[in-house]
């Protein structure tokens, strides 16, 4: 059982500053991403949760029909993937529907692709590297609630990070649990719960998802 954290998490706080614009102004912010029981009904996180759904509506709602060519089109859509994320490197592409908390808490590095029907709940910060394949239907979760009922009726909430490697692919209908790691160049096969730390250059099938296999890289 993990339960919420008693203390800031000031090396995740300094990492969020650093790489996000307009930040929610509430102390609770820092707890949420922190791993701290935080109230998620304060009016800033409200706001900005409904901001995002609307960044995510419009990105599913935009047609090549709606513009001159082509390349005005995929520079729009990339804008506005950017400003969706908080740090997004170049050539990003997310299929639609596409559904976020708050957006801003994924920061991606280069080449991202997110297949249609992705779910990414990042109460929590959710860090993405570089060539990262992310599958269909594929959910990432840093919420987390107590297993006690009486707590979660009192509305208990807290969230744990998820930091993904460079060149993963998390493919269809994969599971990535509160507080995982994924090593560089990892494979999630489709439908797997990935439950805790995975060492990089490996294949990890299941649920909960265990290591099948080590992967050679081609050099």
């Amino acid at each position: 059982m993990v339960n919420p954290s008693h203390e800031l998490d000031y090396e995740l706080i300094d990492l969020a500053r650093k790489n996000i614009q307009n930040i929610p102004n509430t102390p609770e912010y820092d707890k949420m991403i922190s791993g701290m029981v935080y109230d998620s009904m304060v009016e800033p996180l409200e706001i900005a949760r409904f901001e995002s759904t609307t960044k995510c509506c419009r990105l599913q709602q935009m047609k090549l029909d709606d513009f001159g060519s082509l390349k005005e089109f995929k520079t729009a859509r990339t804008a506005l993937t950017k400003n969706l994320l908080g740090k997004c490197g170049s050539n990003p592409l997310i299929e639609t529907p596409f559904s976020c908390d708050y957006g801003f808490n994924i920061l991606a590095g280069d080449n991202l692709y997110i297949n249609a029907n992705a779910v990414l709940l990042d109460t929590s910060l959710i860090i993405i590297g570089n060539n990262c394949k992310i599958g269909p239907n594929t959910c990432i979760t840093t919420a987390d609630h107590p297993l006690d009922a009486k707590r979660r009726g009192e509305g208990v909430d807290f969230s744990r990070r998820v930091v993904i490697g460079d060149n993963c692919w998390i493919a269809a209908n994969a599971t990535i649990l509160p507080g995982v790691t994924l090593g560089d160049n990892v494979v999630v096969g489709a439908g797997s719960v990935v439950t805790r730390d995975v060492e990089g250059d490996s294949l990890v099938i299941g649920a909960p998802a265990r290591v099948v296999r080590r992967l050679i890289r081609d050099n």
